[in-house]
């Protein structure tokens, strides 16, 4: 089982779908035209670092400003749309636009809130983005980071980049130990929708958040 730590940061450095109301804004986006994804991940550690060293304190008792640190750092590099449609999988397809609109924004919002907390031990240097090697290919590279535990362990934790239409590179998907988080979300969404409906998937999510995502995996796990 990963620590908090290493999925809270996997989560807020990979956060893959979110509210279409938020805004972006478009100087970081077009900053990350001229970075490599190796460039974009390295910059995101220490962007959360500089925001969290010295305010662990205050941010422990306003979760919403911890929260608006994710969305400011690591909104503009991942491509929200191509990945809010990778875990919706097939039911993309059969879902209407407003219907993929509520999903995605009540599915960031119980990522957020479900592990956002454990940003709170994150510290600089605790992620090592490793050296990238071979060609940069515009529909999938991927960068390999470790992240370093309390014991010193170290756990891998990968990032997939994808070209956009506007020219520059955006994460999609995290890969924490060879486990793909859009495929994992992907079965547990597949999985609830089979049961009870989009609809009722996205209520679900609204109301009881990362309560939610708890119920799903572990719903998942016992249909194994």
């Amino acid at each position: 089982m990963l620590r908090r730590l290493a999925l809270a940061t996997a989560i807020a450095m990979g956060t893959l779908v979110a509210s279409p109301s938020f805004a972006q804004d478009p100087a970081p986006a077009a900053a990350s035209a001229t970075q490599t994804p190796e460039q974009i991940i390295q910059s995101i550690a220490d962007q959360l670092a500089t925001a969290i060293d010295g305010h662990r304190d205050e941010l422990k008792q306003n979760q919403d400003k911890l929260i608006s640190i994710i969305d400011e750092v690591l909104l503009p590099h991942f491509d929200i749309d191509y990945a809010s449609i990778l875990v919706l999988g097939q039911h993309a397809r059969e879902a209407t636009p407003a219907q993929r609109e509520r999903f995605a924004k009540a599915f960031y919002n119980s990522i957020t809130h479900r592990y956002a907390e454990g940003l709170l031990d994150y510290t600089r240097g605790r992620v090592k983005v490793l050296p990238f090697s071979g060609d940069l290919n515009d529909k999938r590279t991927v960068v390999r980071t470790q992240v370093v535990m309390d014991d010193g362990k170290l756990v891998s934790i990968d990032y997939a980049f994808r070209k956009s239409r506007s020219g520059d590179w955006k994460a999609y998907d995290v890969i924490i130990e060879g486990i793909s988080y859009v495929t994992n979300y992907r079965n547990q969404v597949d999985a609830e929708i089979r049961k009870s409906g989009i609809d009722a998937l996205i209520t679900n999510l609204e109301t009881k958040g990362g309560q939610a995502l708890d119920s799903m995996a572990k719903d998942t796990k016992g249909g194994q």
